[in-house]
């Protein structure tokens, strides 16, 4: 409305609109009844004897009823179903019981009266009839038996002549229930299709396509799927796990936004860091990885986020903590440390399983004793260290540490029976009896730093031990503390019971804000980094400025730091990069990753590339070949979807606002910035042609877009209208004139975009039609990745792989599953993988199939699946041999 306008003119206009659109649906009802008691008088005609109903010279059904599918039998006849908005033009069927043992539900009644049923709908619909079982459970229709069947809805005391009146009767009230439970969106108030069932007593028959359609359920909901004509029997399809395989190429990002002790160099000269559940080891020359991109091998051991790491004196063998968990059916995950070979990336040993609570928060060796033990603290509230026999896996000592947060851990490299830890507010000194190496026997001591006549701190980050046993400390008002060795002081309380204690002899201000990280070099000289001002400082005996750096600011502040190969350093950032230079020459980046949750994936038309998207608000274009970071520009807002366009010129990045914008993949322009909505997006999805955009929205509406220019210019071409909840997936046809559409309901919808964004209202005439891509998670070809017992939320993303012969799923358990195409039987095998520490949020297949891309939500990792077997670039395999219906031996319910 313009502001000539009244006040009251935009609710009027609104209120006209929403009466005229009642009366479009009301009348498109009416017309539902009429064809419903018209398709029952044709019934009628078809059942009655000759004469009983009409007369020799009246007129023959025209060619206008409705039509049995084709490959029904004769017995088959369609009748009308509504569901909401949605009709769809079914097959009413006399069900019998088919043979003994091939059907998990009860056996139907012989000659009794029909049963009440719920009404059929292809997702988000009404219950169906009886109980639907429970979620996830997969039920093929029956098919029909021979037309000398009795019926179910026969009754022994009905004359022949009575029945026709009887069918009528009850097909009108199935008409009349039909207007009764139709309405638009508007009309329903918002609610669930669940919560409006009809009136009391209300009964509805389901009306099954029988012998080519097949019903899952998700939280009680029935969702049917038809059979595409070339299928002859579920058997014929692919059976077992496929061929091809996943390996892990590669990881993109590096966990240091909210971990420490995360960084070190082995002494074959790799780098070691972790992210997710997996341990990396990074070599910055050379290796398989390409030019430029190093190589990586990965320690894969854990169920788990890692969280801490220590490297042994010995340059080989590592022990990384996980945090705890739980497993996909609800279990807990118990914290646990492993000590595994990094040559070999054999497990060598796992320590305290079952001994820890919420996870492991800090790791060290000893030092003096060639690493036989191993220091640990936990994440409890008491924060218990414990010392074990990194041989024997053996506790020997614990003690409950402190209720404040425990950052870092670490043994006296000249004498293993002084521990240090240090966190909030607190530096304390410990002091171990070994116990002679029994198991428990040991025990812990405990004096606290005094801090004196200098300031609190709030944290203490991080230490280091100086080659003549003095100790420095960072802490986050950005000074460096100097701790001394002295003589124990009897007359002092709480400092005795120990020959030596530690006392601040020294103070220098080295950094504005929180110093992180502390390292000793190899020369003796220390290098810290600071938080605030990202500055990378080397301190010679004194603590006196030798030298300094900056992190570049988009890198952000430095959080570990770790001595490679001569003067070559290793920086580790609080926003997720690995940097390698050093402070002569400055920092480049050689490992980068997102720092929050990931949604938006897409991988380039013809090219090794991806781009992804998410909470931290950047858009990240990624190179496959040489595992970098080809561009990365900040989207000011939350990026949740985003698809290339065929020409590989732009890309459709959708926001949270309902906003989304068009970029140049090479100049980074943004092109197009439009607005629908105020809803945030899920899915973008350009059509095979690039001719058109199709834009789902939380808003419940698909918004298409004509695209010209390669993608750089659009305008509106028209709206699909008729989910009942919010978008979640959608995929173009092949010939870029239909879209297949999820919604947040279960409901599978087919939508004739070409013809003016129409729904298809008859689903059955969509089931032969070819997908360009299949990231919808459900329909026909992809049910059976479904597992048993599924709420509708474990399936998060799925892909059809460009040569249709495998499809991937990111599922809510923190895995990848690798299923055959078609995967259209229940409880279908799968190989999985593990890896990440989040649920998976999305998966697709780069252009030639070589990779898998998958992202983690909160643990913001990317990773790289190299795709090895049979499942190469190459054509489909056959189509099996058509024919119209199942045989009965498929008639399962499954």
């Amino acid at each position: 409305m313009d502001g000539a306008g009244g006040p009251g003119e935009g609710p009027a206009q609104e209120a006209l609109q929403s009466l005229s659109r009642r009366l479009q649906v009301q009348e498109k009802e009416m017309e539902l009844v009429k064809a419903a008691l018209a398709e029952a008088l044709r019934l009628l005609r078809l059942q009655a004897p000759p004469n009983s109903l009409q007369d020799p010279g009246a007129p023959a059904p025209t060619r206008d009823s409705p039509a049995a599918p084709p490959g029904l039998p004769p017995t088959c006849s369609p009748s009308l179903v509504s569901r909401g908005t949605q009709t769809e033009t079914e097959v009413e069927m006399q069900p019998s019981p088919g043979p003994p043992g091939l059907s998990n539900g009860p056996p139907a009644p012989q000659g009794g009266s029909e049963e009440p049923s719920g009404t059929q709908s292809e997702g988000g619909g009404s219950s169906s009839s009886g109980s639907p079982g429970p979620p996830g459970i997969l039920r093929l229709v029956q098919p029909p038996q021979r037309a000398d069947t009795p019926r179910r809805n026969s009754s022994s005391s009905s004359s022949p002549s009575e029945r026709p009146r009887q069918k009528l009767s009850r097909k009108a009230a199935s008409s009349a229930n039909l207007l009764l439970r139709s309405g638009s969106t508007e009309s329903r108030g918002g609610k669930d299709p669940l919560s409006s069932p009809g009136g009391p007593g209300s009964r509805r028959s389901n009306y099954n396509l029988e012998g080519i359609s097949v019903k899952m359920f998700l939280r009680g909901r029935p969702i049917t799927m038809y059979i595409p004509s070339g299928i002859r029997s579920l058997e014929e399809l692919p059976s077992g796990p496929p061929p091809e395989t996943l390996s892990l190429d590669w990881v993109y990002g590096y966990r240091g936004r909210d971990s420490r002790s995360n960084l070190f160099v082995l002494r074959s000269g790799e780098v070691v860091y972790f992210i997710a559940c997996v341990v990396v080891l990074y070599r910055p020359e050379g290796g398989p990885g390409g030019p430029g991109g190093g190589g990586q091998r990965h320690y894969r051991g854990h169920t788990d986020c890692v969280r801490c790491l220590a490297v042994h004196p010995d340059g080989v063998r590592v022990a990384s903590g996980q945090t705890a968990g739980v497993d996909k059916d609800g279990k807990p995950l118990q914290p646990v440390v492993h000590v595994w070979d990094s040559e070999t990336l054999l497990k060598l040993q796992e320590i305290g399983l079952g001994a820890f609570e919420r996870g492991v928060g800090a790791l060290a060796f000893s030092v003096a004793d060639q690493g036989a033990f191993l220091c640990v603290v936990d994440d409890s509230n008491e924060h218990m260290l414990s010392v074990w026999d990194c041989s024997r896996g053996t506790k020997l000592a614990e003690i409950k540490s402190t209720n404040d947060s425990v950052l870092a851990v670490g043994f006296s490299p000249r004498d293993s029976s002084c521990i240090v830890t240090s966190g909030k507010s607190h530096v304390h000194f410990w002091n171990w009896s070994g116990g002679a190496g029994v198991p428990g026997n040991g025990t812990l001591t405990r004096k606290q730093g005094v801090f004196g006549k200098y300031k609190k701190p709030k944290f203490v980050p991080c230490f280091v031990f100086l080659p003549d046993g003095d100790i420095l400390t960072g802490d986050s008002e950005g000074n460096i503390l100097t701790w001394g060795r002295s003589l124990s002081d009897a007359r002092t309380p709480g400092r005795g019971g120990a020959k030596e204690t530690y006392g601040i002899v020294a103070q220098a201000h080295a950094h504005e804000g929180s110093i992180f990280a502390l390292c000793l070099r190899r020369d003796g000289t220390v290098l810290s980094g600071g938080g605030r001002d990202r500055r990378l400082v080397q301190w010679g005996p004194g603590l006196v400025a030798l030298q300094e750096a900056e992190i570049p600011e988009h890198f952000g502040a430095v959080r570990a730091i770790a001595e490679g190969l001569g003067s070559e350093l290793l920086v580790g950032t609080t926003k997720n990069a690995l940097l390698r230079g050093d402070l002569a020459q400055g920092f480049s980046p050689v490992i980068q990753g997102h720092t929050d949750e990931l949604w938006g994936l897409c991988t380039h038309p013809f090219q090794n590339r991806f781009l992804t998207c998410g909470h931290d608000r950047q858009l990240c274009l990624w190179d496959g070949e040489g595992h970098a970071l080809a561009w990365s520009i900040d989207l000011k807002e939350t990026g949740l979807c985003a698809d290339f366009h065929p020409s590989g010129a732009v890309v459709a990045v959708g926001l949270n606002t309902g906003r989304w914008l068009v970029l140049d993949t090479e100049t980074r322009e943004i092109v197009s910035d439009v607005t629908d909505g105020n809803e945030q997006l899920s899915v973008v999805r350009y059509s095979p042609d690039g001719l058109y955009l199709a834009i789902g929205s939380h808003d419940n509406m698909i918004y298409i877009y004509s695209v010209s220019s390669e993608g750089a210019k659009s305008s509106r071409f028209g709206r699909c209208v008729g989910h009942s909840s919010f978008i979640t997936h959608l995929d173009w046809s092949k010939d870029g004139n239909f879209i297949m559409s999820n919604s947040g309901d279960y409901e599978i919808l087919y939508w004739d975009v070409a013809g003016g964004c129409k729904l298809l209202r008859n689903r059955y005439e969509s089931r032969d039609r070819e997908w360009a891509t299949y990231t919808c998670v459900l329909g026909f070809h992809v049910y059976g990745v479904w597992p048993d017992g599924s709420d509708g939320t474990d399936i998060n993303s799925l892909c059809r792989s460009h040569n249709e012969r495998v499809v991937a799923v990111a599922d809510d358990f923190c895995k990848v599953h690798l299923f055959q195409y078609p995967c259209a039987r229940a409880k279908a095998p799968s190989l999985v993988y593990g890896g990440h520490g989040s649920h998976v949020t999305s998966v697709r297949f780069t252009h030639d199939d070589s990779h898998l891309i998958s992202l983690g939500g909160k643990d913001a990792s990317i990773f790289q699946w190299r795709v090895l077997g049979a499942g190469g670039a190459g054509p489909a395999p056959a189509t099996p041999s058509r024919t119209p219906s199942l045989s009965p031996a498929s008639s399962l319910d499954v």
